[in-house]
């Protein structure tokens, strides 16, 4: 998938509040289901395009190799993410104590809904080095949109961070243990699961003050 298709696959990005299904190509999809039943390693383009219902040569006419659609999917999931996070984040005003709530709300909700995308981010280590500095470069703006938040909030005296670089890996961290701990079958909804850690998140950051919890935006009956 070319850069420009990633783009427009997440240009239109629902509530962040709320987690709507990927819209993957049957390749792509197909490939992720592959790659979550069986690791990168263990998965063979023969067995996707199969799946797929296409020849080997048909998939190689949209992705170059395996690689690709590795890459593809793991650069869908971390746009989306920014995506997501983006909208958290610009709703928050010029509070930094929701913008931070929003954000990590945000972020969580993703990481128990989404589990084999989320599993992906294992593969990451059969990306050549150029393929691996690109996607670390795309999520290490998810870490700076974090960082400028708890600066923000040390600037207005709401939080009080000591190493906001620190404290920023340290939250984000947190987040990323999620998934090897919760089962969406398990007594937890992904929603409360997400205020949870907005709560110890705003902890983290020396944050005295409280925010209610975030719910998910009520659909209107047609």
């Amino acid at each position: 998938m070319t850069s420009s298709a990633l783009d427009a696959s997440v240009a239109e990005v629902p509530d962040w509040r709320e987690i709507r299904p990927l819209e993957l190509t049957p390749i792509l999809s197909a490939a992720l289901d592959a790659f979550y039943e069986n690791g990168f390693h263990g998965a063979s383009v023969r067995d996707i395009a199969k799946r797929v219902g296409v020849t080997v040569p048909a998939l190689y006419y949209h992705h170059e190799n395996k690689e690709g659609l590795l890459l593809a999917l793991l650069e869908l999931s971390t746009r989306d993410v920014l995506a997501r996070a983006d909208a958290a984040d610009a709703a928050g005003g010029d509070d930094p104590v929701q913008r931070l709530a929003n954000v990590i709300y945000s972020i969580v909700l993703r990481l128990t809904n989404r589990a084999r995308m989320v599993a992906l981010e294992s593969e990451v280590r059969y990306l050549s080095a150029d393929n691996r500095q690109h996607h670390s470069a795309i999520r290490k703006n998810i870490e700076e949109l974090v960082l400028a938040i708890v600066k923000d909030g040390n600037r207005a005296g709401v939080f009080s961070a000591t190493d906001a670089a620190e404290t920023t890996r340290a939250v984000l961290g947190m987040c990323q243990s999620i998934p090897r701990w919760y089962h969406a079958e398990g007594k937890l909804s992904p929603e409360s699961v997400s205020n949870k850690y907005v709560a110890i998140a705003l902890k983290a950051v020396g944050c005295g003050a409280t925010v209610r919890p975030i719910r998910a935006p009520r659909r209107r009956k047609s």
